[in-house]
Formats: structure tokens, C-alpha cells, sequence
């Protein structure tokens, strides 16, 4: 009896239960990056007790931090710069007995990966609705475990479409004249309804399964690099989805804004810069969810902060990134915004980054951009902005009719306010998303008017964005309805009657937006005027909108004839531009006689090379 007794004790004071790893956050890193210290997040029942160890050549750990919740540990690793690549264990350790062990990897850098050049006016960038492009793989239509399966015949369901799809389809993205891909986010959306869309991200680290995997992400964009392709990500730090794995056993209570409880933001992003602004305005905005499915993250909490930036300098590193386009980019804490982007322009410093600021306010938007000197001492590092401002401005100047208040003139008098940004040229300029009617519902159809649009955003300053299916005339409702909006590529499902891809079964109107369209974008890309030169514009007068983008002796001469009429256009206003110059049609080639005037077709875009 006493010896059974003695047994129980010895076993109640030495034995250690097991514990379990669930999750350790990044897997991996590599050697030689600025961000040497990477902090794990650790998940498992019970780990938060746990001491960390572990016997590598040149790592260590340099922290740990506990939180509130002991089912989690976060371990900051410490890399030495002549670190071994290489796999090894991170032991975790209770009263001297280890208790979990758990692999972790040090890879090797691609050779030049620091210096890679992101995107800029150079380029012409290609959005694209991942689920419903193309479907390369009906194999991954539907998955296990996944809630959410394919019904194409629903304009909200998924659809089927994969990065399969995409990698099948970049000669054509390539040949049509674009130099940058965006895709929809790609990462898991395990969300029961609605999934398709990528904005409700439910693991950070994950490909969702019903578009590919991480490698088919790394392949798309070395594919897409072998054809001058870059591949931007869309990063989403405001929130994540409602299933993510973390709602079911928060990492810490203040995680997530308002206690985890759904509470909307008032969407005032004003609030920000306004200097008469009441402090709950801004907290309501900032702190408040963007619908009940998508928590706001609070990224005050400092291992949220890293954990974010971090996993943004993995999938740049892991998937060999060009740009990273980020949503819903002003109702993150501003602090950490700009903590996010200077630490990935700190490892990459020629990098591409393009924030959302979905205001019509050309003062609101530039707050964010790089270089501005903000009253409220905010400082940015963004260093391009997508440009609302100019997207409604040319919008309405389409459809409005020539007044002294409207049609051109409010493009005119947008442009004017370029004064407001440190770099307007860095702009991401655009006639319509993902989250717009599109432009040709917007004009009624007129094919006319969407060439006028598609032509100034291929000439006006900045990078311009297109959305992939307008090249066939893809029109969607006049109002916003996101899912009929985000309508199928032609030709991305087998059985399909139409093929925006190789053209069979067009209209004669859908032949002319697809050869409008590779015509505008391939003369873009192969002039560099178009890329960096001045932009110098004249007030709109009758209808018609005239400006240059010139460097040097040369130039490029736009003017746009809203009018349903054929107008006769006096040439002596701009002969600082033209005297003494000859001219051909920027698309054609064919030779312009530049004399007192120059006939502009109604409803066109005459576009010169000024030679």
C-alpha cells in the first residue's frame, strides 16, 4: 500500500502531460532579410505554460511573450546573418520534461530578391474576379470541409474558377498589352455563403483549397514573370472573415475591436484628418466591423502588428510578389499603417504598394500617400494610392452633359488638384473595380463613350487598372450588384458559347472592344511619354477636352470629343506643342497633316504621336 502511494506521488510530481501543437505562424522564414527577428505565433492546448528551446547555427530566441489566453505562445526567433538554412525542432519544455516539439524551417533568398521592382506608371494592371476567369481545374470546384460549394447558377455562389484558370490564360493577359496581374484575394475563404469573393479571409497563411494551393500561387507568378507579367497580391489588413480560425479561441482578448462583438463602423473616414473630429468618431470608424462576417482586427495590439506585417514579408518573399494592392486601407489604426508599409519598403525598397481609400476627397486620399505633411502628424509611407477622385470625375464627365460646372470640366478641375499629392503619377488610376458598375453599364451601353473612357485611362498620368471582361463588353447592371458585376469570363468554363479568349462566337462590337483594347495597351506600353511625361491639359471647350503628355521635343496629343457631333478643332491654342512638328495616329501609324484644325469624329478619342 505504501508503495502504490509512493508511485501516485512521484507521478502527480514529476509527470508532465503532453501538449499539442496546433498552428506555428510564419512556418518558415530566410536568411539575409532586414526582418531578423521574427516573432511565432505558437497555438495548442495549453502552450502558453510552455518554455521554448531550441539548437541551430546562428538561431536563437530572443523573446517570449505570454497572453491571456494560455492556449498561446508567441516566441521571437533571432537570425544571425550567416544562419544555416536548414530544418530544425523548436522544443517546448514544462518542469524540464519537453512536451511538444514542432519543425520549423530557415530557407535560402532567391538571388535579387530584395531589389525587385514593383509596379508603377510603366505598367498597365489586369483585375481579375479569381472564381469566375477561368476554371482550369473542375477538380477543386467543390472541397472537403470547405462550406461553401460550387452553383454557378448563383451570381453570389462560387463559380469554380482557380489560379489554374489564370496560369492557362496569361499569354492572353500578356498579349492584350497589360504588364501587372491583380487578383481578387486567393487566400482561404471558408465562409458559408458569399466566399467567393476573398475579402472574408478565414487563414492568413493559406491558399483557399477551391482556387489552388501556396505553390500554384508561386507558380502563377513565375509563369506570369516569364511573360513580363508581375503579380500584385491583395492584402487585407482591416479584418478577416468570421470563420477564421482564430474567432473559435481569440489569441488575446483585445484582438479583435468592440470585444469581439459586432459593432459597424460608421464609415466616416473624414474623421481621420478632420481637426474638429470628436475622438468617438474616429474610434467608431477605425474600431468598428465592416459588416457582422468580418471582424475588425485591432492592430494596437502589438503581436497582432507583427504578426500582419510579417505575414505580408512572407508571402512577398514566398511568392516572388510585384505590388501588393490593400483593401479597405484607411479604417486600419493609422499607427500601424504606416509601421506596416515602412517595414516592407525597409526589405523592399523598390517595391509596389497601392492603397484603398474609397473617397472622392483628393485631400483625404493624399493624407495616405508617402511624402504628405500631415496636420495631424500622421506619417505615411504608402507609396501609391488607388485614385477615386479622378475614377468619379471621369465617370460623371462621361454621362453629364457639357456645362460650365460639368462634364469635362470636372475632370479638368480634379486633375488640378494634383497639387495635394507628393506623387500624383503614382497613382492607380481606373474607370471602374471590382466593387463599381461597370463603366458600360454606366454609359448606357454606348460603345462610343467606353472607348472614351478606356482611352483616357490609358493616356492621363499615373498606372492605370482595368477590369478583366470589359474587353469584351462584359456590362453587368447599372446599379451595384456585386455578384452580376463580378459576371464569368466568356470562354473560361468548357461548354461555353462565347470565347473572350480565342474569339470565337464575339459580336462584331465585342471584336471591336477587344482589338480597341490590345491596340490602346500594347501602344501604351511601348511609350515611355505615356509613362513619365508631363501632363498639361486645356480647359474643355465645346466638348471637347485637350491635353499632351510630352517630354522633351516629342509628345502625345489626346483630345476626346464627347460630342455627338464631329467637331472641328483650332490647332493655334496649342501650338507650343505643334508648330513645326509632323503627326500620325498613335494606333495606326498612319501620318496626320497638322494645319489650322484638326476634324475630331463625334464621340471619339483622337490620339497623336507628335513627332
Amino acid at each position: 500500500m505504501r508503495l502504490l502511494l509512493a508511485c501516485c506521488l512521484w507521478l502527480i510530481t514529476f509527470a508532465v502531460p503532453a501538449a499539442t501543437i496546433e498552428r506555428v505562424e510564419p512556418g518558415n522564414w530566410w536568411v539575409g532579410m532586414q526582418h531578423n527577428r521574427v516573432e511565432l505565433l505558437v497555438h495548442g492546448n495549453g502552450i502558453g505554460t510552455a518554455t521554448p528551446r531550441l539548437v541551430h547555427a546562428g538561431v536563437s530566441i530572443a523573446g517570449v511573450h505570454r497572453t491571456d489566453n494560455p492556449n498561446y505562445l508567441f516566441v521571437t526567433v533571432q537570425l544571425a546573418g550567416d544562419a544555416a538554412p536548414g530544418v530544425f525542432d523548436i522544443e517546448f519544455v514544462e518542469a524540464g520534461k519537453v512536451v511538444a516539439t514542432h519543425p520549423w524551417r530557415l530557407d535560402a533568398r532567391e538571388p535579387g530578391s530584395a531589389q525587385r521592382r514593383g509596379f508603377d506608371a510603366r505598367d498597365a494592371i489586369y483585375l481579375v474576379t479569381p472564381d469566375r476567369f477561368a476554371n482550369g481545374d473542375p477538380s477543386n470546384d467543390s472541397v472537403a470541409g470547405m462550406a461553401e460549394a460550387a452553383d454557378r447558377a448563383d451570381p453570389n455562389g462560387r463559380h469554380g474558377g482557380d489560379i489554374a484558370g489564370i496560369r492557362k490564360h496569361l499569354d492572353y493577359i500578356a498579349g492584350m498589352g497589360f504588364t501587372q496581374l491583380w487578383p481578387m484575394p486567393l487566400l482561404e475563404n471558408n465562409q458559408p455563403r458569399h466566399s467567393y469573393h476573398g475579402y472574408a479571409i478565414t487563414d492568413l497563411y493559406r491558399t483557399d483549397p477551391r482556387l489552388g494551393s501556396n505553390e500554384d500561387v508561386r507558380a502563377l507568378s513565375r509563369e506570369a514573370q516569364a511573360r513580363g507579367v508581375g503579380l500584385v497580391m491583395d492584402v487585407v489588413l482591416n479584418h478577416i472573415g468570421s470563420h477564421h480560425w482564430w474567432m473559435r479561441d481569440l489569441p488575446a482578448k483585445d484582438w479583435i475591436s468592440n470585444r469581439a462583438t459586432f459593432t459597424p463602423t460608421n464609415h466616416r473616414r473624414t474623421s481621420i484628418q478632420d481637426p474638429h473630429a470628436a475622438p468617438a468618431d474616429r474610434q467608431a470608424f477605425t474600431d468598428g466591423w465592416f459588416v457582422d462576417t468580418m471582424p475588425d482586427l485591432n492592430q494596437r495590439n502589438p503581436q497582432l502588428a507583427r504578426y500582419l506585417i510579417q505575414n505580408t514579408l512572407w508571402w512577398i518573399e514566398y511568392a516572388g510578389l510585384s505590388g501588393i494592392r490593400e483593401d479597405t486601407f484607411g479604417y486600419a489604426d493609422a499607427g500601424f499603417l504606416g509601421d506596416w508599409a515602412k517595414a516592407v519598403l525597409t526589405e523592399y525598397p523598390d517595391f509596389a504598394m497601392v492603397g484603398e481609400e474609397w473617397s472622392t476627397n483628393p485631400a483625404v486620399v493624399a493624407h495616405w500617400q508617402r511624402g504628405n505633411r500631415n496636420a495631424s502628424g500622421h506619417v505615411p509611407h504608402m507609396p501609391a494610392m488607388m485614385d477615386f477622385p479622378v475614377h468619379v470625375a471621369l465617370r460623371n464627365a462621361l454621362v453629364q452633359p457639357e456645362g460650365w460646372e460639368s462634364g469635362w470640366i470636372g475632370l479638368y478641375e480634379m486633375l488640378a488638384n494634383d497639387f495635394l499629392y507628393p506623387d500624383p503619377g503614382a497613382l492607380v488610376v481606373f474607370a471602374e473595380n471590382h466593387d463599381t458598375p461597370r463603366l458600360l453599364a454606366h454609359v448606357d451601353g454606348d460603345l462610343a463613350l467606353w472607348k472614351l473612357g478606356m482611352a483616357c485611362l490609358a493616356t492621363v498620368r499615373g498606372t492605370p487598372q482595368f477590369y478583366y471582361g470589359s474587353e469584351v463588353l462584359l456590362r453587368g447592371p447599372k446599379q451595384r450588384n456585386d455578384g452580376l458585376l463580378r459576371a464569368d469570363m466568356p470562354g473560361g468554363w468548357t461548354g461555353d458559347a462565347v470565347d473572350a479568349f480565342g474569339g470565337n462566337g464575339l459580336s462584331t462590337a465585342q471584336r471591336e472592344a477587344r482589338a480597341y483594347t490590345r491596340a490602346l495597351f500594347d501602344w501604351r506600353k511601348r511609350t515611355p511619354l505615356l509613362h513619365t511625361g508631363k501632363l498639361t491639359h486645356f480647359a474643355p471647350v465645346d466638348g471637347v477636352y485637350v491635353y499632351f503628355r510630352h517630354a522633351g521635343p516629342g509628345s502625345v496629343m489626346v483630345a476626346l470629343n464627347k460630342s455627338g457631333r464631329p467637331a472641328t478643332l483650332a490647332l493655334d491654342r496649342f501650338e507650343a506643342f505643334l508648330q513645326g512638328h509632323g503627326a500620325r495616329e498613335a494606333l495606326t501609324g498612319k501620318p496626320v497633316a497638322l494645319g489650322k484644325a484638326l476634324e475630331l469624329p463625334a464621340k471619339s478619342a483622337t490620339l497623336l504621336e507628335i513627332l
